[in-house]
């Protein structure tokens, strides 16, 4: 249960929802912290950066974009010319990703439309300086862009969809809800009377199951509108690329891990995402499948070791100190480090049968 002191006020909007309509499901209570117009995490702030909540790998090096931009230079050139391609990216935050990725896609003589798929207004007008120079168009989700091939770009952008949870119980899986503690001061997690009869995995009592519905969603959307105009996804984020059960639901702040109940709409709220489920949701719209592969592997597949050979050919000692940390950090084989926890997973018209530093043919998912 989240203390009481110094209510959100997020809070008071979340408490008058609970008494009207009963405890709320995990999914509601991510989207309204995340989300809300008016108190919700990405509506009021920049959260990226050392001065921020969290750091992500656009923001430790130039050389992550860069080879991002390259890779979108390469699946580019194997599409179609025409009609012209749109270049999407998802949840571009400060727009740094694009802003080093454009110097790879300029200097390949690249063509494409920008498009950035944004709804909170203050990373919006960062974005909208940054790219400038590109003149990107805007929207506030997939549903405006454009029938024209898309080449797709979600880095760190599916972990913070609204997921539901479960909780295995002698009785059956019943959903995780956010509620009011007995005095009505604070939000306490509890669990439905009834089991969901739709769920019938097998567990042990107490395990978790997460089921991200918006993700889902969301890459049902893009594989039906990859299969009918062409191009491709390049999705990057941390998770597993098993099937399994356990609660990452985190709330994070100042760049730690905080109580994602206590100060609802002022820390940033995610769960690890589920890369084998959104495999299965490109592939049913009939979407070919690349990878996943790890962070480490991919960008190392697309050259990130010379790439920092060459910078730092041109840099000082304390700048070549830099890359070398740069590189160790992206590429960190630790299981909790960013080059093992981070997954690539690339998704494409069945056409496009290769995607540069993912393998072509993958593994079978298997339940």
């Amino acid at each position: 249960m989240a203390p009481p002191a110094d209510p959100t006020p997020l809070f008071a909007v979340l408490a008058r929802a609970i008494r009207a309509d009963g405890p709320i499901g995990l999914d509601r209570y991510m989207a309204l912290c995340l989300g809300h117009p008016a108190h919700g995490y990405y509506a009021t702030r920049d959260p990226f950066g050392a001065r921020g909540d969290f750091v992500t790998a656009p923001e430790i090096s130039q050389m992550f974009g860069e080879l991002i931009g390259a890779w979108a230079a390469a699946v580019l050139a194997a599409m179609p010319a025409t009609p012209r391609p749109c270049l999407v990216e998802l949840g571009p935050g400060r727009g740094t990703l694009l802003a080093d990725a454009l110097r790879a896609l300029t200097a390949a003589g690249a063509a494409f439309d920008l498009h950035l798929v944004e709804t909170s207004p203050v990373l919006r007008a960062l974005q909208a300086q940054r790219l400038a120079a590109a003149a990107p168009v805007f929207h506030d989700g997939l549903d405006t862009l454009p029938e024209a091939p898309l080449l797709v770009i979600a880095n760190e952008f599916f972990d913070a969809l609204p997921a539901r949870q479960f909780v295995r119980m002698g009785r059956g899986w019943c959903e995780r809800r956010v509620g009011l503690s007995e005095d009505g001061a604070a939000l306490a997690f509890g669990l439905d009377p009834e089991p969901d009869p739709r769920i019938d995995a097998e567990a042990p009592a107490g395990a978790v199951l997460t089921l991200p519905t918006a993700a889902l969603a969301v890459m049902r959307d893009l594989g039906r509108r990859l299969v009918r105009s062409g191009g491709a996804l390049l999705a990057i984020d941390y998770g597993h690329d098993r099937p399994g059960f356990g609660d990452t639901f985190q709330a994070l702040a100042r760049h730690g891990s905080v109580d994602p109940l206590a100060r609802p709409g002022e820390a940033d709220l995610t769960v690890h995402v589920d890369f084998p489920a959104l495999a299965r949701a490109a592939t049913s719209e009939g979407a070919a499948l690349h990878g996943p592969v790890t962070q480490r592997d991919f960008l190392q597949a697309l050259g990130l070791g010379p790439r920092a050979e060459r910078l730092k050919a041109r840099a000082t000692t304390a700048q070549a100190q830099a890359i070398d940390a740069a590189v160790a950090r992206l590429t960190d084989p630790d299981p909790r480090g960013m080059g093992a926890l981070f997954k690539v997973l690339g998704a494409s018209h069945p056409a496009l049968d290769a995607l540069p530093g993912l393998p072509a043919a993958p593994r079978p998912f298997r339940p």
